[in-house]
């Protein structure tokens, strides 16, 4: 077991290096290690215990997934993730089923089930690509996770079903006892959650050993991911994603998310090196035309079909393609369909296993490198007019709902500084900037910029106050009091950020309900202590203590 986790991790580090020199995803390097195990045939190297630390990856990284996606983002996107999901499913089903039925004259439920395994994207993948192209965080990720989250729990019903579907049994029967059977669990983790999850770990926090709250953390997971499996016959996968959102919702999520981190990635990573091993090329090459129908559908027609939802839906441009173009692979969920209709029901044969390997090994690979080209298009086509609305006064474009409106006031070096970064993460940053000049060139630059004094409501209103997420006054020079005052009134919800001097005016600032003060005096002071503290031999997560004490400290300092 040590040799096997030794050999794929050195593997996984040495090709996920040279995918990273050729300026490609990590994953990339993951898939190709996996194949490059299988063909040089590592002596020792144990299959099935790959598969089993992939599956321990798998239950971590949904547990992670569901630590940072919390069920009122699944309700924010339900407009768009339900109903297209369940369009899409049974559009994919149909559109493959039949291309595999064409091409080797099969079953129709042969046919079908092949369809269904190509219906879902992967959860892994899809989350991966988020990340590397800094998506997550935003509508567009939010949107395409609970659009997933939807399409796993079909994926979950169709599991359970398919007893009753082979057998001959009540379809209907068989739907009721899953009904009970999930909302059992869900009701479970959620008493586990708050009887037991919540105490446990506010007893750990205060405990001076931190890697009791790691195992803690570990614990619940792996748990009740086990839970979901055994006792209520549901996925691992789908009760390690309901912890996540559970625990997600308390004080220690944060906390939690960076504990799990570490062992989280180590074994997501096995899961790609696993697919790669289970490739056979031989066999995908004896049904080339199938593979590469196959691989067609999942690069061209499945984002297609998503595109053409989102936008029936009567979603922006940018949201469909962003969203329908990460759909363009499959994963885990397909591996675990395909590989139980072959081996346990005899619905597949098994060469239909390879091709969906195959080709999920290309998507995934593909998928990866060319989603990175994707957001620059897009604001390529919207800067000639494509898929926006062509506004010509000088006022700038309303919030859509497809990015979060942020206000940054002032452009000096660390407006434009949060401006970069909040646009490299797809924000919808619009600059308030008193000066002409700066606006002027803004505007030659692409970035939506407002001439006009931010405490006056009318032009935060122009600037889309009412409905934007942030307003961040990144001068200590403005009126920042005023300016809070003013957005508040257009938009109690809307979460102000500033910039202040000194301490005591950051203290004043917090009082009338600023969000989030910060002083130049307070964080050079901190910023200095832990350089310090590092240079000490501190650990992390001690910084990170000493850091909050010390800005207790810090606040319980006089003002002068």
């Amino acid at each position: 077991m040590i040799f096997t986790l030794m050999i794929g991790l050195a593997l996984a580090l040495l090709f996920g290096i040279i995918a990273q020199k050729l300026s490609l995803s990590p994953l990339v390097g993951y898939l190709f290690a996996g194949i490059a195990a299988a063909a040089l045939g590592t002596g020792g190297m144990d299959g099935e215990t790959v598969h089993g630390f992939s599956d321990l990856g798998i239950v971590l990284l949904l547990f992670g997934v569901g630590l940072q996606f919390h069920f009122k983002d699944l309700l924010a996107v339900r407009q768009v993730a339900v109903p297209g999901s369940i369009i899409n499913m049974v559009l994919r089903t149909l559109l493959a089923g039949a291309i595999f039925y064409a091409l080797t004259g099969c079953s129709w439920e042969c046919a079908a089930m092949f369809g269904a395994c190509l219906s879902v994207s992967s959860t892994v993948v899809l989350t991966r690509v988020l990340e590397d192209n800094r998506i997550l965080q935003t509508p567009v990720g939010h949107t395409a996770l609970g659009w997933l989250v939807v399409e796993d729990i079909a994926t979950i019903v169709l599991l359970v079903l398919l007893p009753a579907l082979v057998r001959g049994g009540s379809l209907w029967e068989a739907m009721f006892w899953m009904s009970v059977k999930l909302l059992a669990l869900i009701f479970c983790v959620a008493y586990l959650g708050k009887y037991v999850i919540k105490k446990v770990l506010t007893y750990l926090s205060g405990s001076a050993s931190g890697e009791l709250f790691t195992l803690a953390v570990l614990v619940f997971a792996i748990g009740i991911a086990g839970l979901s499996a055994h006792v209520f016959g549901a996925s691992m996968e789908f009760g390690a994603f309901l912890s996540g959102m559970v625990l997600g919702q308390s004080r220690f999520a944060a906390r939690a998310a960076s504990e799990a981190l570490p062992m989280r990635d180590a074994f997501a990573v096995l899961f790609f090196v696993s697919v790669g091993m289970g490739f056979n090329l031989q066999g995908l090459l004896d049904h080339w035309q199938l593979a590469l129908a196959i691989l067609g559908f999942t690069m061209l027609l499945k984002p297609l079909i998503a595109y053409l939802s989102i936008r029936l839906l009567r979603k922006p441009f940018r949201l469909g393609v962003l969203v329908s173009a990460s759909f363009s692979q499959i994963g885990e969920f397909s591996f675990i369909l395909a590989s139980l209709a072959a081996s346990k029901y005899d619905l597949l044969p098994d060469y239909a296993c390879n091709v969906i390997t195959g080709v999920a090994i290309i998507s995934i690979t593909l998928n990866a490198m060319l989603y990175r080209l994707v957001p620059p298009m897009v604001d390529k086509l919207e800067g000639r007019g494509v898929g926006v609305a062509i506004d010509p006064s000088a006022a700038p474009a309303p919030p859509t709902d497809d990015r979060y409106r942020i206000i940054v006031v002032g452009y000096g070096p660390c407006g434009e500084l949060l401006t970069r970064i909040l646009r490299a993460h797809d924000m919808d940053v619009l600059v308030l900037e008193m000066n002409i000049n700066t606006v002027t060139r803004l505007a030659k630059e692409g970035i939506p910029a407002l001439h006009g004094d931010a405490r006056v409501r009318s032009i935060l209103r122009m600037a889309g106050c009412e409905q934007a997420k942030a307003i961040i006054i990144s001068t200590s020079a403005a009126p920042a009091e005023a300016i809070a005052s003013a957005a508040r009134g257009l938009n109690p919800e809307i979460r102000v950020v500033a910039q202040t001097q000194y301490i005591r005016n950051a203290r004043l600032m917090e009082q009338g309900g600023a969000a989030a003060v910060f002083s130049g005096e307070e964080e050079v002071a901190l910023s200095m202590n832990d350089h310090l503290l590092r240079g000490f031999g501190a650990t992390e997560e001690q910084v990170m203590q000493e850091h909050r004490e010390a800005k207790k400290l810090l606040r319980a300092v006089p003002c002068k």
